[in-house]
C-alpha cells in the first residue's frame, strides 16, 4: 500500500482539498508554491498511463474543476499541470499556482507554510470546488 492509499484510507492525515468516488485531491506537504494540489485515483495504480483511457479523462476532469477552485481562491494566472510520478509509485497530477513558468520548476526550493496556513488554503480550495459541484 503506497503512502497515497493510506492518505485515502484516512491512515495517515492530509489537507484534503477535494474528493469524488474515484478521486482525491490534497495539497502537497513539500510545496512548490502555496495552494500545490495533488491529485491522485483512489485506485492504487502507480504508472499514470496504466490508468484506463476513462479513468484518465475523468481525472482530468476532475483536475480541471480542483484548478477552477485553486484559481478563485489563490492570487495566479494560471494553475500549472505536472506528471511526474517517480517519487511516489501512486500515479499523481501536481496542480502548482503560476504566476510565471519558474513557478513549476521542482528543482526550486520547496516552500513551507505552517499547519494552520495549511489547512486554511485547503478549506478554501475545498469551498470552492464544493461550490462548483
Amino acid at each position: 500500500m503506497t503512502i497515497f492509499s493510506k492518505i485515502v484510507a484516512g491512515e495517515i492525515p492530509s489537507y484534503k482539498c477535494a474528493e469524488s468516488d474515484q478521486f482525491y485531491a490534497f495539497l502537497d506537504i513539500a510545496p512548490l508554491q502555496k495552494g500545490h494540489t495533488l491529485v491522485i485515483p483512489k485506485r492504487e495504480v502507480d504508472y499514470f498511463f496504466d490508468l484506463t483511457d476513462e479513468e484518465i479523462a475523468a481525472m482530468q476532469v476532475f483536475a480541471k474543476h480542483v484548478a477552477e477552485a485553486i484559481k478563485e481562491v489563490l492570487p495566479c494566472r494560471k494553475v500549472g499541470q505536472a506528471v511526474l510520478g517517480l517519487e511516489v509509485p501512486h500515479a499523481h497530477i501536481h496542480l502548482v499556482p503560476m504566476q510565471s513558468e519558474g513557478d513549476l520548476n521542482f528543482a526550486n526550493p520547496k516552500k513551507q507554510f505552517t499547519p494552520e496556513e495549511m489547512q486554511q488554503t485547503a478549506d478554501a480550495i475545498r469551498k470552492a470546488f464544493e461550490k462548483k459541484s
